[in-house]
């Protein structure tokens, strides 16, 4: 009996601990997500005073979809490859597209976020009559 015990306890241990480690994933994940959006809102909020290279001045923000290899190079963290293989990925919708497409990794997206802006392509205008 006290083995039918040991292991009734041993498993109410462990599935009270999975339940605990599925809960802080879902919620690191979570806020994770939602912490993207205000992060991006404080950002914009901010001067760039930073010192890096290649940095643009305050308020102008690089276009990723029409930014030369060279500009694109300045950034902190983008040397010629990913230059090159952002250019060559392009047309973009969000500055984040450098991420989910695996252009760029995680780390090195943190470091250019602030200085980055992917404008999309206007449509021509219809012809005035």
């Amino acid at each position: 009996m006290k083995k039918v015990s040991f292991f009734g306890k041993f498993l109410t241990l462990v599935l009270c601990a999975s339940i605990v480690l599925v809960a802080s994933i879902l919620l690191t994940a979570q806020t994770r997500e939602t912490g993207t959006a205000p992060e991006m809102n404080a950002a914009a909020g901010q001067g760039s005073s930073g010192s890096a290279k290649g940095t643009a001045p305050s308020g102008e923000k690089l276009d990723i979809n029409s930014a030369t290899k060279e500009q694109l190079d300045a950034l902190p963290g983008i040397g010629e490859a990913y230059a090159q293989k952002i250019i060559e990925n392009r047309p973009y919708r969000t500055k984040r597209d450098l991420v989910i497409k695996k252009i760029i990794p995680q780390s090195t997206y943190d470091k250019i976020k602030d200085q980055i802006i992917a404008h999309q392509a206007s449509a021509k205008a219809a012809p005035k009559k």
